[in-house]
Formats: C-alpha cells, sequence, structure tokens
C-alpha cells in the first residue's frame, strides 16, 4: 500500500537505477539528476541487490536483461521485501511473456526503450503520484489480452471477494491509473479515506499491488477497463 503525496519535491525522491548499457544510464541519470531527484546506478542484479540491501528507494527503475541474471527477479524480490518502493521497467522488450511477468510480480508501470516519454523526470512525478506509467504499445496490447482472456462470465459479477460498492469504484480508478487524489475528488471522498479502503480490497482480494487487484478483479468480472 502506498501512501502517497502529490507534492512530494524531487529531491526527497530517491531512485536506484538498474541499467548495464552505460551510454542509456548516463542519458538517464543525466535526465533525473538535473530534476532534482537523488539517483544512484547499477550495472547488474548483483550490485542491484547490494543497494537495495544497504537503502530502500523511493522508485527502482529497472532493465529486464541484466549481464547476471533477469530484472523479474529483482522485481519481485524488491516487491516482497520493499513493499512501499514504486517499481518501474524499462527494457527493450516488449513481448508478451516479458510485460506479463514484470507485471504480474509488481511493476507498477513499463517503458519500452524506444519509446522513452520526452520528460523522463515527469513520468517518474507520474509514478509515484499512483499512476502506471506504460508505453502505448504495450498498453494496447495489455487492453486486448484482457478482452480476449478475461471475459467476464454471463450473468451478475462472481464477486467472491465480497468486495462493497465503494470497494468496486476505488478498484475502477485504480485500473485506470487515476491518483488517489484523484479517485477521492471522483467519488466525493476524503484523500486520507482511499488508502484505508485500498488496504481492504487487496486483503479481500488476497494481492500486493495494484496490478494484482486489478488483473483479480477483471478474472472476476468486477470491473472492465
Amino acid at each position: 500500500m502506498n501512501a502517497l503525496n502529490d507534492e512530494q519535491p524531487a529531491q526527497a525522491i530517491t531512485i536506484l537505477l538498474v541499467e548495464d548499457d552505460a551510454p542509456t544510464s548516463w542519458r538517464l541519470q543525466d535526465a533525473l539528476n538535473k530534476a532534482g531527484y537523488r539517483v544512484r546506478a547499477a550495472g547488474t542484479l548483483a550490485e542491484a541487490r547490494a543497494a537495495l540491501s544497504e537503502a530502500a528507494p523511493k522508485v527502482l527503475l529497472t532493465d529486464l536483461q541484466l549481464p547476471d541474471g533477469h530484472g523479474v527477479d529483482l522485481i519481485r524480490e524488491t516487491r516482497a521485501r520493499l513493499p512501499e518502493t514504486e517499481i518501474m521497467v524499462i527494457s527493450i522488450l516488449g513481448d508478451e511473456e516479458s510485460v506479463i511477468s514484470a507485471i504480474t510480480v509488481g511493476a507498477t508501470g513499463y517503458l519500452l526503450k524506444d519509446a522513452f516519454p520526452t520528460d523522463i523526470a515527469a513520468t517518474v512525478r507520474d509514478l509515484v503520484a499512483g499512476h502506471s506509467p506504460i508505453s502505448a504499445s504495450i498498453a494496447r496490447f495489455i487492453v486486448r489480452r484482457t478482452q480476449v482472456s478475461v471475459e467476464p462470465p454471463p450473468g451478475p459479477p462472481l464477486n467472491t471477494a465480497k468486495l462493497t460498492p465503494r470497494e468496486i469504484d476505488i478498484l475502477w480508478g485504480i485500473a485506470k491509473g487515476f491518483s488517489y487524489a484523484e479517485i477521492a475528488g471522483h467519488l466525493g471522498l476524503s484523500r486520507q479515506t482511499v488508502p484505508g479502503h485500498i488496504k481492504s480490497i487487496y486483503r479481500k482480494l488476497e494481492v500486493h499491488t495494484r496490478g494484482e487487484a486489478v488483473f483479480e478483479a477483471l478474472q472476476q468480472g468486477l470491473i472492465k477497463l
């Protein structure tokens, strides 16, 4: 569960960047440092694990293809040990297995290297604010996949988790990538009450991330994208 502050200054946000291609790493570090973020860099899985054991970053930006392993393993480990850390993939891999694996184990954003946003600093701000930055081609792929493979059964929704109507409304907002403040505004709630509702959703669905909650809700037919 992430208690986010939409006004959190850049200098308060620590980033661990895991990228083995030196020019790409330098370019990203330069852009993020200029925006005021505090950035540490690692070029291997081992270096990333060592950095994470020393200090928990607010954001993990990681490639998937690393010299000594796969970024999915790092995402899984980080999500289990550091649930408050936001995780975004920056990779050349856009195939189904890579995308679904990364999101399933805990990534909340996924950017392709050939489609970097013009302002990576703004993208990190969006991630910390509760959004899920995803390259357009991947977003379309995920929508198509859920439409095909997670078709709700006929009749009323299953709702085996016994979510309340309010929790379903909030879950829909999460699926649409709204921040907690935006969800509160849309539903006429206090900003401070949204995290409590989301904790309840996670507990009932037996999940630990936004992506898992949305996937489970789609399977049960509780929401549609």
